[in-house]
């Protein structure tokens, strides 16, 4: 596999789904594959804490923003009638902006009659880059707090893709924009869920948004303890494979814990992600079925 994006996403927080993303990424790296890790989840990130990467470049991420030039603004209203975000508001005189809300689009600086709104800028966060151990090339993004717009740090991410490399998206929990934004160029997506009725259930919500973006699906089972009939009637029904499944294990859980890289501390797992790595290879049709 080289030049793919892996995508790893859940329905809900708390499934393993960055346990799944950080050790692939390790497996691969010592298989003298190429990898890069992005970190798609930049609200919370926390690969790094697994990889520990050396951070060798930081720098801010910022969207566009109009800058109201008053002194030219005849309040016309053409702005804000046709901002569909309700980030400009004019009044009798002035024109109000909400940044928050603003996505940059540029509309309003293309329509004002009086080019009175020209380009500015706000910070919104920062990205990092480094490089993690086995010469994982690593990326995320860390948004600041309290703002209300993650996809475009997202995008700021995903615009450091490196060409001939296994790429590890790690996208954000649940359902919302962010995750449709970090899935949408994904080769394949790989689900990781937990055998519970909640898991199964946000599950279900994440494998439609997927399907709705016409995406390739893999499903690992993480935490198996026996068996739970309702999540493989739906997996059946669907016609989802489990490319991997992990058991309930202290072990794990324990040195999860600690921040620790699974197959370092634990290599007897090193089959089980080796597994995962050929079922990807074969949902993308890069190997052939033995």
């Amino acid at each position: 596999m080289e030049d793919i994006n892996i995508a790893f996403a859940s329905g809900k927080g708390g499934t393993g789904k960055t346990t799944i993303a950080v050790n692939l990424a390790y497996f691969l790296a010592r298989s003298r594959q190429k990898v890069q890790y992005l970190d798609c989840d930049v609200e919370e990130p926390n690969g790094h804490i697994f990889l520990k990467p050396a951070i060798e470049r930081s720098a801010p991420a910022k969207v566009l923003v109009p800058v109201i030039e008053q002194d030219k603004c005849t309040h016309c209203g053409e702005c804000s009638a046709h901002c569909q975000f309700n980030a400009l508001v004019t009044i009798p005189n002035s024109v109000l902006l909400f940044p928050e809300l603003c996505h940059g689009c540029g509309l309003c600086i293309y329509i004002c009659p009086e080019r009175a709104i020209r380009d500015g800028d706000r910070e919104i966060g920062v990205i990092e880059k480094g490089t993690a151990s086995e010469d994982i090339d690593f990326i995320h993004g860390i948004l600041n707090v309290g703002e209300p717009m993650a996809g475009p740090l997202i995008q700021e991410v995903k615009r450091h893709y490196k060409e001939q490399h296994i790429r590890i998206i790690d996208a954000p929990p649940g359902t919302s924009c962010p995750v449709v934004k970090t899935i949408s160029d994904a080769d394949v997506v790989v689900m990781v869920t937990e055998p519970t009725p909640f898991g199964l259930h946000d599950l279900k919500i994440a494998v439609s948004v997927a399907k709705n973006l016409g995406k390739t699906i893999g499903i690992v089972v993480n935490r198996q303890n026996g068996e739970f009939s309702p999540l493989d009637k739906y997996l059946s029904k669907n016609d989802l494979p489990v490319i991997m499944a992990l058991p309930e294990d202290r072990e794990i859980a324990h040195h999860y814990s600690m921040g620790s890289i699974l197959l370092r501390v634990l290599p007897a797992y090193a089959e089980r992600f080796m597994e995962l790595s050929l079922n990807i290879g074969r949902l993308m049709g890069k190997v052939q079925h033995r």
